[in-house]
């Protein structure tokens, strides 16, 4: 087979992961063209030609789908795919192929810490450390926020996938119970489920695990946030635009929200006048970059899907000729 005949393997944004993590190309022989990241209009151009392109945050739309019909598969490096036109590339016959539980382990470990850190105050206490209150200190400690155990504290999930019940496991190990929340508006409580409504007024913490949908987007607001049991910590390594940030703000400001810990925003990156910018300036609120999913265990078993995914498809390719 000669060199133009090979498959065209176009990764639009390669930098959205470490060169640490190694992405093996697939066993079948093709070309492979990387791009660190691409932008919107930048996106037909550099797929021209290609049979299989690689995304995790570039949008491939309608579109650029049309401006190549050598495409055959859309390879999402991620769980979710909304950057990709689906009804579009379901009317093409382009395949469209996600990653699903690598994160698991990650995303619950990460949950677990954010829980860790808000209720027994980390940031507050390392504070008196790092600008001397506690050197200055008259007794051997100093007491700058109080602190909560979470043992015997009640867990609220809402979403009931792979990486909630992984929290659970773990919630449970520090003696936490946990209840599961039943979907918004639901007309019936399913076995195993607690109402949403009840979930919301009755749990010392509430971790967001669902996937964002325009029934979930905003779930937690003003109303809802009023509905909660005070001194509520909120934990979200979902979606950024579950929460509405405005709202958290208020619901902290009142003390009803005690702290939060966000790993997601509604923009990613976050322009410079974002809200959750100012959020992450308060000490009861901690905010990561969207990292929950990225250890290196994590990222490697993600990549190794993708080229999985890759090769399941070109042997299926090889099997049609």
């Amino acid at each position: 087979m000669t060199a133009s005949a090979l498959p065209l393997i176009v990764f639009l944004d390669r930098a959205s992961f470490p060169d640490s993590v190694r992405i093996r190309p697939p066993a079948a022989a093709h070309l492979w063209v990387d791009h660190e990241r691409t932008a919107a209009e930048e996106v037909a151009a550099r797929i021209a030609g290609a049979r299989v392109v690689v995304t995790n945050k570039a949008k491939v739309d309608a579109e650029a789908m049309a401006a190549t019909p050598s495409l055959g598969l859309i390879a999402v490096t991620a769980t979710g795919m909304d950057n990709v036109d689906l009804a579009a590339a379901a009317a093409r016959g382009i395949a469209v192929r996600n990653v699903a539980g690598y994160a698991v382990t990650a995303v619950s470990e990460h949950a677990m810490m954010l829980m860790l850190a808000l209720a027994r105050r980390l940031g507050e206490h390392q504070a008196a450390v790092l600008d001397g209150r506690w050197s200055r200190s008259p007794q051997f400690c100093v007491f700058p926020a109080p602190i909560r155990d979470l043992s015997g504290m009640r867990l609220g999930l809402i979403g009931g996938g792979a990486i909630a019940g992984a929290l659970a496991q773990r919630a449970r190990a520090f003696g936490m119970e946990v209840v599961l929340a039943e979907r918004r508006g639901a007309g019936e409580v399913r076995p195993g489920r607690v109402a949403f409504e009840t979930v919301l007024a009755t749990s010392d913490i509430l971790s967001l695990h669902c996937p964002l949908t325009p029934q979930t987007r905003g779930m937690l607001n003003a109303e809802t946030f009023a509905a909660m049991k005070p001194g509520v910590i909120v934990v979200n390594t979902a979606r950024g635009a579950l929460i509405d940030e405005t709202a958290l703000a208020a619901a902290l400001d009142a003390g009803q929200v005690a702290g939060a810990g966000l790993d997601v925003a509604p923009v990613e990156p976050p322009p410079p006048d974002a809200p959750i910018l100012r959020l992450a300036e308060r000490p009861n609120v901690i905010v990561t970059p969207h990292v929950a999913w990225a250890s290196a265990g994590a990222m490697q078993a993600l990549a190794d899907q993708v080229t999985a995914n890759i090769e399941a498809f070109l042997a299926a390719d090889l099997e049609r000729l």
